[in-house]
């Protein structure tokens, strides 16, 4: 039986509770990248300074930091249902919050200058929530399926991130070139409503009991001691991490979309949207036909792909050879999506998923925001093509040094 839930690509969807999961979850994510996306973009109009775009990225990233190893000591021991509802309610606030300064009413009672300062405050709030909400919804997905269907539910999961980012970012370009900003913040608003109507049907996930007396610091050290000693699972963290830190190609979007390609915001929506739309084909692909074997050296050689596409988008001026470069750098990250989310959920015990997912979050996630700010100020440097052919570049030198110092990693498969 175990084996036949195994191969069965559906059998993750066969749970409800698991189907309402990532409804509710894209719903949320898509409301996000929309959210990301018309800020980088507003951003950048109101100031046109690219360092502006790397400091939204630092706004976010240092809070969630900070919170990170407490949020997974939080999340193992609470009521995840309860965590989760309000994580989702609290960005709504956020989102609230960006569309009051996004009114007119705003433009005319506070200079430019004090709503880009308070947009920054706002995604430092969001850096705090999203410390809790990211890791709660990866903790979750073991309390609702059978260990025998954690791999097909994490590619699953996977998929429906990325299926949910590119919309977002699609759509989020298309609703500020048709109805504007302010319209624009209104229907993510709108989106996390429905997020959090759907994730209410959800059950709740009580904490282990055994995690009832474990002091604060001690049970984020032994999270800590996990991750570090579980070699596997450090270096796809660690691979990953700074492959986006010096990749992050996609911070500098809304400069190519303005001033080199000159798109404007359909065009941004789109190449925002591409790697996200590779993500998605090599998901569905590994859904149906999961790879069986050499699973770290694919992963080794997909980062390097992907820095080697984020240097051709650099070099690019033709936006379709832009947006193709960057489809194929998400094809080859969605590889790495897939290994490094199996690898987590395969190897990390049921009481310490909170934990792990937040260590994995200050490895992976944060390091989009902090490659966001590494982009801004390298731009500011060097300007903006070569600080993405020096991203690139980085990202293949970090796969070389790991292919001969992280045999564990060349060689891992599940």
């Amino acid at each position: 039986m175990s084996q036949q839930i195994t191969n069965d690509p559906f059998a993750a969807i066969r749970v409800p509770e698991y189907r309402n999961l990532l409804m509710g979850r894209f719903t949320f994510i898509m409301a996000l990248r929309m959210m990301g996306t018309l800020v980088g973009w507003w951003i950048y109009q109101l100031t046109k300074d690219p360092f502006s775009i790397g400091l939204i990225g630092l706004s976010e990233v240092i809070p969630a930091l900070s919170m990170a190893l407490y949020s997974g000591h939080v999340i193992d021991v609470s009521e995840k249902r309860k965590l989760l509802l309000r994580s989702v309610f609290f960005y709504l606030c956020a989102a609230a919050c960006l569309f009051m300064l996004s009114t007119a009413f705003t433009r005319e009672h506070m200079q430019t200058r004090y709503i880009v300062y308070s947009v920054y405050a706002v995604i430092f709030c969001t850096g705090i929530i999203r410390s809790f909400s990211g890791p709660v919804f990866s903790a979750m997905i073991a309390s609702i399926v059978p260990r025998q269907a954690l791999q097909n539910a994490t590619t699953w999961s996977q998929g429906t991130w990325l299926t949910a980012s590119v919309t977002g970012h699609a759509v989020g370009g298309f609703l500020i070139s048709m109805i504007g900003n302010r319209n624009t913040f209104a229907v993510i608003c709108i989106l996390i409503i429905f997020a959090l109507i759907i994730l209410f049907r959800l059950k709740p996930k009580p904490a282990s009991n055994e995690r009832g007396e474990k002091k604060t610091l001690e049970s984020v050290k032994e999270g800590l001691r996990f991750v570090f000693k579980t070699k596997a699972l450090l270096g796809a963290m660690s691979l990953d991490m700074f492959a986006v830190l010096f990749g992050g190609a996609v911070a500098m979007v809304p400069v190519y979309a303005s001033d080199i390609l000159k798109v404007g915001p359909m065009g941004f929506g789109w190449l925002n949207a591409a790697s996200d739309i590779g993500s998605i084909c090599v998901v569905v692909l590994l859904t149906i036909a999961p790879m069986k074997k050499g699973q770290g050296k694919k992963l080794l050689l997909a980062v390097g792909g992907f820095g080697v596409c984020i240097i051709l988008f650099a070099l690019s001026e033709w936006f379709f050879l832009s947006f193709m470069a960057l489809m194929f750098a998400g094809i080859l990250d969605g590889i790495s999506v897939v290994v490094r989310g199996t690898v987590m959920q395969l190897t990390t015990p049921d009481h310490m998923r909170g934990r792990v997912s937040s260590v994995s979050q200050m490895f992976v996630n944060s390091s989009n925001e902090l490659g966001q700010f590494e982009s801004g100020s390298m731009a500011r440097l060097m300007g903006v093509v070569p600080s993405v052919i020096f991203g690139g570049s980085m990202t293949l030198l970090v796969v070389i040094i790991t292919w001969f110092k992280a045999p564990t990693l060349r060689k891992f498969e599940y």
